[in-house]
């Protein structure tokens, strides 16, 4: 079994105008950003100092009307396997198994209550060790489930993710931690009632401090819809919505 099974290993936004987002995100998160060379389309290679984090690409002419939006790549040793693993458990197959030529193998997915992401594995067994709080990495993944047992039960037993600390937030119920091979990686809960948005998984960038980063948006035609709020262990974030309207979070560790 590979040392990324059941990690994240790649973000992609899908995007209405890969221009303006690159300038965004460059701007905002403090990635650079350059071409991948791919010979039938355009894909941009987001990077923080030497690694490689995100895609980014125009939106598919067989969307069908979706917005834009970020999503996240799941490794997974055997793709085909799993995928069919994702179907017996409930979730959905959006997209059935394919190459990437000289890169792996993908797959689109959703959960049992709705949540999509991929599964990805690779044909290079290079592993990409990072300082996950480090500036322009993915510091946390948040998934607003349909329902907080169903989707744990399904992630764990698909991944072997495992429960960290439960928070209370109260009404709004139970945030549930969990790490991915022995380090926290995220959080999910059930998607509160008042939030009109399916369920979904969103994606933390780490950056060196939060008010700075808010004027980033701001100035770059973006808008902050939560926040900045201190959360426990005293990092700060916000929930933001770029220039194309793809939801996105920024996470640091000061004001």
């Amino acid at each position: 079994m590979s040392t990324n099974q059941g990690e994240f290993v790649w973000y992609e936004l899908m995007t209405t105008d890969i221009a303006a987002a690159e300038r965004f995100y460059k701007s905002v998160v403090g990635w650079t950003a350059k071409d991948a060379g791919m010979p039938d389309m355009t894909y941009t290679l987001f990077s923080a100092g030497e690694r490689m984090i995100a895609g980014l690409m125009a939106m598919p002419k067989d969307a069908e009307g979706m917005p834009p939006g970020w999503i996240g790549y799941i490794y997974a040793d055997d793709v085909d396997a799993t995928a069919k693993e994702v179907a017996a458990r409930g979730g959905k197959v959006h997209r059935q198994p394919d190459d990437i030529p000289g890169v792996g193998r993908f797959a689109v997915v959703g959960d049992p209550t709705g949540a999509v992401f991929c599964l990805f594995s690779s044909t290079s067994e290079e592993g990409q060790d990072a300082d996950r709080a480090a500036p322009g990495q993915v510091g946390w993944h948040e998934l607003m489930a349909g329902d907080l047992n169903t989707a744990w039960t399904f992630y764990s037993s698909l991944f072997g993710w495992e429960k960290d600390q439960a928070l209370d937030m109260g009404e709004m119920g139970i945030y549930q931690i969990f790490k991915v091979n022995g380090q926290p990686s995220g959080g999910m809960m059930t998607k509160p009632k008042d939030l009109p948005a399916p369920p979904y998984w969103g994606y933390y960038f780490n950056v060196d401090a939060i008010d700075a980063a808010v004027e980033r948006v701001n100035a770059g035609g973006g808008r902050v819809v939560m926040g900045p709020m201190e959360v426990p262990g005293g990092s700060w974030i916000i929930n933001a919505v770029d220039p194309q309207g793809a939801h996105f979070s920024l996470v640091a560790p000061k004001r």
